[in-house]
């Protein structure tokens, strides 16, 4: 199987996958707010904000001064056409792998397929 087209490797791994998602739901976030959501160390979060601003994914903005210094974060255009992208790319894969991937297996992987699902199933029900 190919890598659908959207696939994003830059916002793939699961922090800024994670982070993307926030930000995705909001116009601004402040950068504590981020932190504590996603348990995340400042130092953690600096790192992946500043990899997706450098990609142009992120605007980050520094406001006031000394003590009473916030810093805001949000989804440029970019960034939020990348997290589209991405989670269409994301869908298509888990979507390849379902019962539907299945029907179009030869029979007897079809069978191994139904095989493993059943297998599932009882582990489920068994509590295992």
């Amino acid at each position: 199987m190919s890598t659908p087209s959207g696939f994003d490797e830059l916002i793939h791994p699961s922090t800024r996958l994670s982070v993307v998602a926030l930000l995705a739901a909001t116009e601004w976030a402040d950068f504590p707010f981020i932190r504590d959501s996603l348990s995340l160390s400042d130092s953690a979060l600096s790192k992946q904000l500043h990899t997706l601003e450098e990609a142009g994914y992120l605007e980050i903005r520094k406001e006031g001064g000394g003590r009473k210094r916030r810093t805001k974060v949000r989804l440029t255009s970019r960034g939020r056409t990348a997290f589209e992208g991405h989670v269409a790319a994301l869908r298509a894969i888990v979507e390849g792998a379902g019962p539907t991937a299945a029907a179009g297996q030869a029979p007897e992987d079809a069978d191994a397929t139904a095989s493993v699902t059943q297998q599932r199933q009882h582990h489920a029900k068994a509590g295992r």
